[in-house]
């Protein structure tokens, strides 16, 4: 029996692939032997098929099987398989579907950028814009790369492939909340936020005529899924990620220096754009519209062509444990404004005439804050541009 054709690479990289399949007889025997003629490293998850999948693979006797009823979904198939892989001693897994969507022969690729780029989260770059691509699989692509990108602040350009590189070490072991389609979504996303570089390839990719198409993706539900899974991870990110890398950048001499050539150094944009993403990132951080702020925020920072970076920092003006200041503050000011000179913290006191009271000025408060911090910021930063940038935009 001859030696696959990239038995030697995998064996350096010390990876394997993983196959996730289910009620995919079809395609599946083939999707198999393209893979073992490319590596016999080979795990296959039989995530609870019912139909001759079971039957097929039986005959693959030297190829590790795990089988298991009834289906579970997506996600959880993988994480069978990462458990799996990282039990037998390896370190990176490819993954690909088993619909005979993906080229095995791209396997090579994925262990060639490795030896740029070791230890990254690896998502091959499907051709979205070729004939028979589902205009679904489109439009969800570029929900989920901009979702991606609000969450970890990376741009790819397909976030939804499943021909991926998985470093194995810091993805097992963790507990992960989803189990179906949008477990890809999860775990490439919390593996950034551990410091997993997340990068992409381009791959091949091949979509047969709709009337031929297997599809186990349910428009409806899964995508219902995703988008409760997107609004967490955004809230998340909101609250813990984002502050605490924001401490961290100002904990390192390294996170000043990054601040002070964005502020100071880049030629392409103006003091004036420099300045308003500064007020913008201020006002969004106070303004009262918690939980949401960077979900408006991101969107209005690239329509409004700011700087994305300044915009972030300049937000968490409002993080943790600040957050408390600025409510208490927005509150004060409303209170001001409306000439209401009452206070009580007794909650046997409260009402309902007391609780529009408090509502009204905590928001008329926290937007005139909001506005006021932000002219102030825009001024403040303008006149130091001003005085210490030594080039600027006309």
């Amino acid at each position: 029996m001859s030696i696959p054709k990239y038995e030697a690479s995998f064996i350096k990289h010390n990876a394997c692939v993983l196959l996730p399949t289910f009620n995919n007889a079809g395609s599946i025997e083939t999707v198999v032997r393209s893979i073992l003629a490319c590596t016999s490293r080979l795990i296959i998850i039989n995530d609870g098929s019912t139909d001759d999948t079971t039957k097929i693979l039986s005959v693959f006797s030297e190829v590790k099987i795990i089988s298991y009823l009834p289906n579970k979904g997506k996600g959880a198939a993988l994480q069978a398989g990462f458990k799996a892989a990282a039990d037998q001693g390896f370190d990176y897994a490819i993954t690909l579907d088993s619909d005979g969507q993906h080229d095995a022969h791209d396997l090579i690729r994925f262990l060639e950028k490795l030896d740029e780029a070791p230890h990254s989260l690896l998502v091959g770059a499907r051709n979205m814009n070729q004939e028979n691509v589902p205009t679904k699989s489109s439009f969800g692509n570029r929900f989920s790369n901009f979702w991606f990108w609000v969450n970890t602040g990376i741009s790819l350009p397909d976030t939804q492939s499943g021909y991926r590189c998985y470093p194995l070490k810091p993805i097992v072991g963790k507990h992960y909340f989803t189990t179906k389609y949008e477990f890809e979504i999860e775990v490439m996303v919390r593996a950034s936020w551990s410091g997993v570089p997340v990068l992409s390839i381009p791959v091949s990719v091949y979509y047969p005529k709709a009337e031929e198409r297997v599809s186990h993706f349910r428009p409806f539900k899964d995508f219902s899924r995703i988008s409760v899974l997107n609004t967490c991870l955004v809230l998340i990110a909101l609250l813990w990620i984002k502050p605490r890398d924001f401490v961290r950048l100002l904990m390192k001499k390294e996170g000043w220096k990054t601040m002070w050539r964005m502020l100071f150094v880049n030629p392409q944009e103006s003091n004036h754009t420099k300045a308003a993403s500064v007020a913008f990132g201020f006002f969004m951080g106070i303004v009262p519209v918690w939980g949401f702020q960077l979900a408006i925020g991101i969107p209005a920072s690239i329509a409004l062509r700011l700087n994305k970076a300044l915009f972030l920092i300049a937000a968490n003006i409002s993080i943790f444990p600040f957050t408390a200041f600025w409510w208490m503050a927005s509150l004060v000011t409303g209170k001001w404004i409306l000439g209401y000179h009452t206070w009580s913290l007794e909650w046997q006191t409260l009402t309902l005439e007391r609780v529009k009271e408090e509502g009204l000025a905590f928001f008329l408060g926290g937007t005139v804050l909001s506005i006021g911090i932000s002219v102030a910021g825009y001024l403040i930063t303008y006149f130091l541009l001003a005085a210490f940038r030594k080039t600027t935009k006309a």
